[in-house]
This record gives structure tokens, C-alpha cells and sequence, in this order.
């Protein structure tokens, strides 16, 4: 209800001069042998120099399937346009984060119904307590009393879509 509402989605994000120069440079280094793409190698060893892990074999999988089957593997366009998403989603789940960790107060990795009323009367004033119960509610996937990061973020992200609500 009240998150699928608020159309809580990442708005585009464009990179700065500075951090597109860096994504070619990545991919030129990691273009080796100047082929002008990326293998399924390459662009692992990319994602560690940007982001610092090793893609899993669903990730590399998901990008070089959706890579044109015309070429051997990743034009900088193409790779361009996937850091951008990445990093996009990367801020977006820090922005989420950071809502969270105001909402806890007293740190201790979850919300509570309290926790819910104090952030809401500082966001929403006059939002009705029975309206925050309902949100709340809505938000404890597995309605033990406490909100974890995990239901937080999929509110945040995905509303109440395909959940019978």
C-alpha cells in the first residue's frame, strides 16, 4: 500500500566527466589484445577493478546473454551502459541504507512499531497511527514484530506488487 504508492524507484543517474573516463579506461585495459569488446573474462576482471568483487557465473551469464549475438562479447557502448546500471542500483541500495539507519535509532539492525511512529511523525506529522500500524504491517514480511534491512529494502524497491495486497 503506502510504499507501492510512493513509487520508491532509482531515478537515473548520470556519471560525471571524471568517472566516464575511468569506466573507458577500465575497459581499454581490460581490452588487452584491442578487440574493441570485451570476453566474458574480460569483463569479470572489469568488475573487480570497478567494483571490487568477482561477478558471479548468474551475473556474467545475464550480461553476456544480453549482449548483441552479432559480436564476441561486450562493446564499450554496451559495457558503458551496464556500469552506469550498476553503479545506479549501487547507490540507490545506500540511499536505502541510509533511510534505514535513521529509522534505527538505537542500532540494532531492525525496526520496530516505535521506531516506525517516531520516523514517521518527523516525515508524515499527520499521518494517522492506524495508517503506520498498516504500514508497518505491511513492511514485516514475516510478521515477527521487527522490520529487517532485507523487508525495509524490498518495500522500498518492490512495494507490495505480487503479494496479494
Amino acid at each position: 500500500m503506502f510504499f507501492s504508492q510512493a513509487g520508491a524507484r532509482p531515478r537515473r543517474w548520470e556519471a560525471s566527466q571524471s568517472e566516464h573516463k575511468k569506466w573507458v579506461e577500465v575497459f581499454k585495459a581490460c581490452d588487452e589484445e584491442n578487440k574493441g569488446y570485451l570476453s566474458r573474462e574480460d569483463f569479470k576482471v572489469a568488475v573487480v577493478m570497478l567494483f571490487g568483487y568477482k561477478p558471479s557465473k548468474i551475473e556474467a551469464d545475464s550480461v553476456m546473454s544480453s549482449v548483441d549475438p552479432n559480436t564476441s562479447g561486450i562493446l564499450l557502448k554496451e559495457f558503458l551502459d551496464i556500469v552506469r546500471k550498476k553503479n545506479e542500483a549501487q547507490l540507490y541500495r545506500n540511499e536505502i541504507r541510509h533511510i534505514f539507519t535513521a529509522f534505527d535509532r538505537h542500532y540494532r539492525g531492525y525496526l520496530t512499531l516505535e521506531d516506525f511512529k517516531k520516523a514517521f511523525k518527523q516525515v508524515a506529522p499527520k499521518l494517522s497511527e492506524r495508517i503506520i500500524l498498516e504500514v508497518f504491517r505491511e513492511v514485516d514480511q514475516d510478521s515477527d514484530g521487527h522490520v529487517s534491512f532485507k523487508d525495509f529494502e524490498y518495500a522500498m524497491n518492490y512495494g507490495q506488487k505480487g503479494r496479494g495486497t
